[in-house]
């Protein structure tokens, strides 16, 4: 394995989830809107190490494979540290309880998929990344970006702007969380259509 600027962009995802997580604690002026910018950083660098490994022609199995584990990091280990957030900033016992439904679902079909591809690796069998999967992780990475731009909006630029925002963080918040709800639902679907298709590799 070369450890390519393709690969090392791709694996920066993981030390950079344990940085956004860090900052969504701290209360420093700033920290809000820094882990907002290394979260879209994030993002960028998800298309960029693509983009250069095609342009390079130094696609690799490893990059692959690669990719699709630190998303998977970046998306339940933000998700993870939301569930407490949003215990303590919105107090109400229905809605705790359904984000953390949320998490957990999303966390079983992660685990779900990845032991089912697994075992189809060691039968010879390659799992392909399908469409509802990309569709499922591009959307609960979407979700992740409103439900961080909420704290950055309310403790670093609300005071510069010229008019008020309060009335814009409860709507931000619930279009986070109504396009969690869509992810999770996409994350639900889409791993029950790889048991299903793929339901073969399990059998002995």
């Amino acid at each position: 394995m070369k450890l390519n600027l393709p690969n090392l962009l791709t694996l920066s995802r993981i030390p950079l989830m344990f940085f956004i997580v860090w900052l969504m604690y701290c209360k420093w002026p700033g920290a809000a809107t820094l882990a907002f910018a290394v979260f879209v950083a994030t993002g960028v660098s998800d298309w960029l190490d693509g983009y250069l490994a095609r342009r390079q022609r130094i696609v690799s199995n490893f990059g692959k494979f690669m990719d699709a584990i630190t998303d998977k990091i970046l998306v339940t280990g933000l998700m993870v540290a939301f569930v407490e957030q949003y215990a303590e900033q919105y107090p109400s016992q229905h809605d705790s309880v359904l984000f953390l439904v949320m998490v957990l679902l999303t966390l079983c079909r992660e685990f779900l998929v990845s032991g089912m591809r697994m075992v189809a690796a060691a039968k010879g069998v390659v799992v392909a990344a399908e469409r509802g999967g990309k569709v499922k992780t591009s959307m609960q990475l979407v979700a992740v970006g409103f439900l961080l731009f909420v704290p950055m909006l309310e403790r670093d630029l609300a005071r510069f702007l010229p008019f008020p925002v309060a009335d814009y963080y409860d709507i931000i918040h619930k279009a986070g969380i109504g396009l969690f709800v869509v992810a999770t639902l996409l994350a639900v679907n889409s791993g029950v259509n790889y048991l299903r298709k793929y339901r073969h590799v399990l059998d002995e």
